[in-house]
């Protein structure tokens, strides 16, 4: 099957913001994508409700539970991006030729003592902080950069 005629892989995020208007992102430590920084993601599983899948992988990646958040809204559809030629093949065993994400917004409602990286196993993440919003795109691994962009322009006036 040649790459083009590859399903994307279904995949959930959360925007999660805090009470300053700032959003959380966390750096990679995955060797390809090396000193870029994202806002927490991953696969939906088979049969999962999408919004479910976003506060679970948010719980996961950086230890914030649902009861810890105010979803906001999700995007009006989902994203999709396609892998650069380099990864094409390698990423997920080569079963997908990129991701069709859904994206939600959300308000953190604890603490910043309450984010743990260590919450995943391995951890996602090496190092996180608050940004303002309008620099993600300039911090996401410049193939998702789009993606990033489309989700700042649906919920920037939500923030």
């Amino acid at each position: 099957m040649s790459f083009d005629h590859l399903p994307y892989r279904p995949c959930a995020g959360f925007m999660l913001v805090n009470h300053a208007g700032l959003v959380f992102v966390g750096q990679r430590i995955d060797p390809t994508a090396h000193g870029y920084w994202q806002m927490p993601q991953g696969g939906i599983d088979k049969g999962e409700d999408v919004r479910e899948a976003a506060l679970r992988e948010l719980h996961e990646e950086v230890g914030v539970a649902a009861h810890m958040v105010e979803v906001i809204a999700g995007t009006s559809r989902p994203i999709r991006y396609d892998l650069p030629p380099e990864l094409q093949g390698r990423v997920w065993k080569g079963k997908y030729r990129g991701q069709e994400q859904h994206w939600f917004l959300g308000r953190f409602l604890g603490e910043d003592a309450d984010i743990d990286l260590e919450a995943h196993d391995p951890p996602e993440f090496n190092a996180w902080r608050w940004i303002e919003p309008g620099l993600l795109p300039e911090l996401i691994i410049p193939f998702k950069r789009a993606v990033y962009e489309e989700v700042l322009a649906e919920f920037r006036d939500l923030i």
